[in-house]
């Protein structure tokens, strides 16, 4: 008899290719609870992307040998249910490390030179934003890496090499002697990453302790003028903070784009951005 498998969300076809005859595959209906539920009977593994595999549906399962994780980070498997029940959970902690951290460095460049606001102004025919001189470049910045495991650790070298930046981090699990052989220096405190560094990336996995650590009070460490990267888990940082603070940042700037609105008048030049131009033709 063909053992059953059950792929929650479908997959690449080379991953379905990898079960041979031995198995009969099939893809759930709906990602849902109770659709799964109602499916995992009988199946002796699942292949699970980010729908939530909860305890109530492990209970249900009469069969389940192992869980595999479509990618790394495990909190939306109830894993205390499964090791309960004795079942495997597996993930792909190598498969996405490379993408994804060529992806960081190239959200990096993008944030820097501004690309995807001078991509939509030019689009919109919005020419004069090209006056604006918002784009940095990162040559000597800061970047500073929360978790330099397997991800943290490729984009240490690779923005050192790419941007000439210079690499702090912080990783409790990480010696010494190993951060020397990234070429970065280790911090003792998360803290001193948040105030120190130009560009902030998170590289960890999402635990309890790290839940929303990125909390209000890291947000205020930090530069003004910093940016923040989060491509591990979304819930490590705590996303009222978040919207609070930049809603800082956006009162800050009106208030002081106004005042400079002002200020340039009154010195008898013309503001780069005004209502009403026709004023300046009397």
């Amino acid at each position: 008899m063909k053992q059953k498998i059950l792929i929650v969300q479908a997959i690449h076809e080379r991953g379905v290719q990898v079960f041979d005859d031995r198995f009969e595959v099939r893809v759930a209906s709906d990602p849902s609870m109770a659709t799964v539920i109602k499916e995992i009977r009988g199946v002796a593994g699942v292949i699970v992307r980010m729908a939530p595999f909860t305890r109530e549906i492990i209970e249900a399962a009469d069969a389940l040998k192992v869980i595999g994780r479509h990618g790394v980070g495990v909190d939306n498997i109830d894993l205390q249910a499964a090791t309960e029940k004795g079942i495997v959970v597996v993930n792909t902690p190598n498969a996405n490390a490379t993408s994804v951290a060529e992806h960081t460095l190239t959200a990096i460049g993008a944030l820097a030179k501004r690309v995807v606001v001078y991509d939509r102004a030019i689009r919109e025919g919005r020419w004069e934003l090209r006056n604006s001189y918002g784009a940095v470049d990162l040559d000597g910045k800061i970047l500073g890496l929360v978790g330099i495991g397997r991800i943290g650790s490729m984009v240490a070298r690779r923005a050192a090499v790419a941007y000439n930046m210079k690499v702090i981090a912080f990783d409790p699990y990480v010696k010494p002697e190993t951060a020397g052989e990234l070429g970065l220096t280790l911090c003792a405190q998360m803290d001193d990453v948040f105030r120190q560094a130009d560009v902030i990336s998170l590289h960890t996995p999402l635990t309890p302790e790290t839940r929303r650590f990125v909390n209000a009070a890291k947000l205020r460490l930090m530069k003004p003028t910093a940016f923040l990267l989060n491509f591990s888990r979304g819930a490590v940082v705590d996303e009222t903070a978040l919207c609070a603070a930049l809603t800082q940042e956006c009162v800050i700037r009106m208030a002081t784009g106004a005042a400079e609105g002002v200020v340039e008048v009154l010195s008898g030049r013309r503001p780069q951005f005004v209502v009403n131009p026709e004023v300046f033709k009397r």
